[in-house]
């Protein structure tokens, strides 16, 4: 075997083994092995065989280093168990990767407390890696260290990991300060119908960012000098429109306002890292910020992104619709709110503790306990509006809460394109869903749901919604293909087996 292969392969192990979260000891403990061992594979100095490479990829769970194609993840999900007991909320999705994309405004060590560890982080991660950005897990796979290099090698990206994240966007902020012109691939993620960058554009061309698109890149050019003579007016209130916004503004030599700003927990969670950095940013939880810029940041910085609100409304509506008891600890409430009150009108029956400070020193959590309750469908349509209304990703959970209220519930999802649509897949599971238009979904409640074998939608919301009528489901169904529940979702049937479902991971032979 050639040297560049031992060292290509010995990298790729290297880059398992770290997303993992173990050391090179504990590989070397799985494996029966040595350290010294382990550390030689990585650098590429060591003989490799199939048989080992094949161990490495068992114990590392890891398709990178596997003999073949090892195939996508599916489960098997055993429903009509009731869950029990208490379920922790891990942190923020959408501020970890708004925060992946910030630290590459610092030159200097940026840790991120209790990352979450699911594919759309590792993906941000495979770009940073190639980009030169060295990261690694620590505190026992926690927390994550980045430190950057002097300068980012673009030209290296790992275009193929970029296309699979539309957080690969949220590069264009950050980057505008440090070079003049660039390109990226254009953005992935969730099939939820065409969403245009130009919002993003109108706010970043104010710093001198020009985009022109051929061929899946867009080409990136920097006017230098240019910087905002007025306040950013947002065409849309986005969270990822918002970031992009902040992070051009945090390294410009000025005050930057933005106005119509969106001020959602991820683009908080955002304002309280810039601020982690030296950048001052004023009106934080409101629609008007004002960022005073600091030109060149370069410090060492530790922060903790605030618990999911998103993943908080997921276990609550797990608990709904296997009526169960179950309580949430670490619920971001000032973002459920307004969920908890429809939820309180339809007769939800719960608990909520005193309000506690989340790690990050400023989020409000408190602990929630759900009951079985005998739920009716809301007068009103369930619809979102940007925060402090009802949040966009948990528009879809009222589907499956909806179809085990009595009555009938209007689900109107103007966000988005196609997801409306993916709700109709609970039918399948014995749901009466009616589709209306792009948008608009009729539930017919209560539902007898009955097990089924189904392809995961390819979106993240409505993919777990299918799951949880699984979990509700008598029977046995499978859910094929779930790598899209992994991007947004850490362990998340082993969690759910935690208290009480029974859900089995597997792959095809």
């Amino acid at each position: 075997m050639a040297d560049d292969y031992l060292a290509r392969i010995g990298k790729l192990i290297r880059d398992a083994r770290q997303h993992r979260g173990w050391t090179q000891s504990q590989l070397a403990d799985a494996l029966g092995t040595s350290q010294s061992a382990v550390n030689r594979i990585e650098r590429g100095n060591q003989n490799i065989s199939l048989e080992m490479i094949a161990r490495i990829g068992e114990a590392l769970d890891s398709e990178i280093v596997s003999l073949g194609y090892a195939g996508p993840m599916h489960l098997r999900v055993v429903g009509g168990r009731r869950l029990s007991g208490a379920i922790d909320v891990k942190t923020s999705k959408n501020a970890c990767v708004a925060l992946l994309c910030g630290s590459l405004l610092n030159k200097g060590r940026t840790v991120l407390r209790r990352v979450a560890r699911i594919e759309e982080v590792y993906r941000l991660l495979e770009v940073l890696n190639s980009i030169g950005v060295r990261t690694r897990w620590i505190n026992d796979g926690v927390d994550l260290e980045l430190i950057p290099p002097a300068r980012l090698d673009l030209e290296a990206m790992d275009a193929d990991a970029a296309r699979r994240t539309r957080s690969i966007i949220m590069f264009l902020g950050p980057l505008l300060h440090r070079m003049d012109h660039f390109r990226l691939p254009y953005a992935g993620g969730c099939d939820l119908g065409t969403r245009t960058i130009e919002p993003h554009m109108i706010a970043l061309r104010r710093f001198g960012l020009d985009i022109t698109a051929t061929e899946g890149i867009y080409h990136a050019k920097v006017e230098a000098g240019v910087s905002p003579d007025r306040p950013i007016v947002l065409t849309e209130r986005g969270d990822t429109v918002t970031e992009n916004a902040l992070l051009a503004a945090a390294r410009h030599d000025g005050v930057t306002v933005i106005r119509n700003a969106s001020s959602n927990y991820m683009v908080q969670d955002l304002c309280f890292f810039l601020e982690e950095l030296g950048v001052k940013v004023e009106g934080v939880g409101t629609t008007t910020l004002t960022v005073h810029g600091v030109p060149n940041i370069d410090v060492d910085v530790d922060y903790s992104p605030s618990e999911d609100p998103v993943e908080a409304m997921s276990l609550l509506a797990a608990a709904v619709v296997t009526e169960s008891e179950l309580t949430i600890r670490r619920v971001p409430i000032e973002f459920m709110e307004i969920e908890l009150a429809v939820l309180e009108e339809m007769g939800l029956d719960h608990d909520r503790s005193a309000e506690y400070v989340a790690d990050n020193g400023r989020t409000r959590l408190v602990d929630l306990t759900v009951r079985p309750s005998k739920l009716e469908a809301p007068i009103d349509k369930i619809h979102p509006m940007p925060f402090p209304g009802l949040n966009i990703d948990n528009v879809p959970f009222f589907a499956a809460i909806a179809a085990v209220a009595q009555g009938q519930t209007l689900i109107h999802d103007w966000v988005y394109d196609n997801r409306a649509i993916y709700l109709t897949d609970l039918n399948r599971l014995g749901g009466r869903l009616q589709l209306l238009d792009p948008h608009r979904v009729l539930v017919e409640g209560p539902t007898r749901w009955r097990a089924a074998e189904m392809m995961c939608p390819p979106a993240l919301r409505p993919a777990v919604v299918v799951l949880l009528a699984m979990m509700a489901a008598e029977g046995t169904s499978v859910l094929r293909n779930v790598y899209v529940i992994n991007r947004g979702y850490e362990e998340l049937a082993e969690r759910l087996n935690s208290v009480g479902a029974q859900i089995e991971i597997f792959r095809d032979i």
